[in-house]
């Protein structure tokens, strides 16, 4: 079994749920505190054993280059006032990894992005990490999927429970019994509630054997034009068998407004030099 070396980290998306502000600036590159939410996910795919990074970007996306880059003017500046402990920490971004960009020329779809990455993939297995999902840096939901893939051999979807209210907004599942690991049946994209085949759904985490991209090469495209990353998934099912692993542990949707504002006070409440007086002041404001 080849190990899971290489990670997709699709990051062409508009950002529409934060316009304005995505006019100008990746919402990868939304900070939280002092670290863009991207660099949170790198972290956690090289922490989990990931050698290769490969960003699927689109245009107005350069920033994320400029970040995982060196800045020679910056070090230089913090070398010669003295400043070592942040030029380690610039430093340490740009040697986090083997960065490779490819550019999807149109934004046709996650599954579209995906299959960009076919070539570097090659025949390997590889990690897709969503770039909006973050979690407790203690957790890495990739290593648990990864050691899933291990002991499967079997593409592995990350999965979480919701409410039957809240499943309308996922991918849902429907599944054969089992423990933590447990084979997939079906996957129905955003269902209505009483149409779900269960209420566990598609976390931002999956591990890929190299059949996806035949599938993603047979998929059509949606209404929309778009090349739906479960409808591949689906066919993968058939073809191959996909398993799902249950994940446990604090999770934020960064791409969206609220799941933001509780990632940022969720990390802040633990950060070492602020935690304790943004304690203060949260409690103070909500007295």
């Amino acid at each position: 079994m080849k190990k899971v070396r290489k990670a997709v980290i699709p990051a062409a998306g508009f950002g529409t749920r934060f316009l304005p502000v995505t006019k100008a600036i990746p919402k990868e590159m939304l900070p939280i505190i002092d670290k863009p939410v991207i660099h949170y996910v790198v972290e956690e795919a090289i922490n989990s054993g990931i050698e290769d990074i490969i960003f699927i970007t689109g245009r107005g996306k350069v920033d994320i280059e400029n970040y995982f880059d060196h800045s020679y003017e910056l070090e230089d500046q913090l070398r010669k006032t003295g400043k070592q402990e942040l030029l380690k920490e610039i430093e340490k971004i740009s040697n986090l990894a083997n960065i490779i960009y490819i550019r999807q020329k149109e934004p046709l779809g996650l599954g579209h992005a995906v299959l960009r990455a076919k070539d570097v993939v090659g025949d390997e297995p590889f990690a897709l990490l969503l770039p909006d999902v973050l979690g407790d840096e203690k957790v890495l939901y990739t290593k648990k999927i990864i050691e899933a893939y291990q002991e499967k051999g079997k593409s592995i979807i990350g999965t979480k429970e919701t409410t039957r209210e809240n499943i309308s907004k996922y991918g849902a599942l429907s599944y054969e019994e089992g423990g933590d690991i447990f084979k997939l049946n079906n996957v129905i994209e955003k269902p209505a509630p009483d149409e779900a085949p269960s209420n566990r759904y598609i976390f931002g985490r999956y591990i890929f054997t190299p059949a996806i991209f035949a599938c993603l090469e047979k998929t059509k495209p949606a209404q929309n034009g778009e090349i739906m990353l479960t409808d591949a998934i689906l066919d993968l099912i058939k073809s191959e068998g996909v398993y799902g692993k249950m994940l446990e542990g604090t999770d934020f949707d960064t791409g969206d407004k609220l799941g933001y504002l509780q990632a940022m006070a969720w990390y802040g409440l633990r950060h070492n030099d602020l935690g304790e007086e943004l304690s203060k002041y949260l409690k103070e404001i909500n007295s």
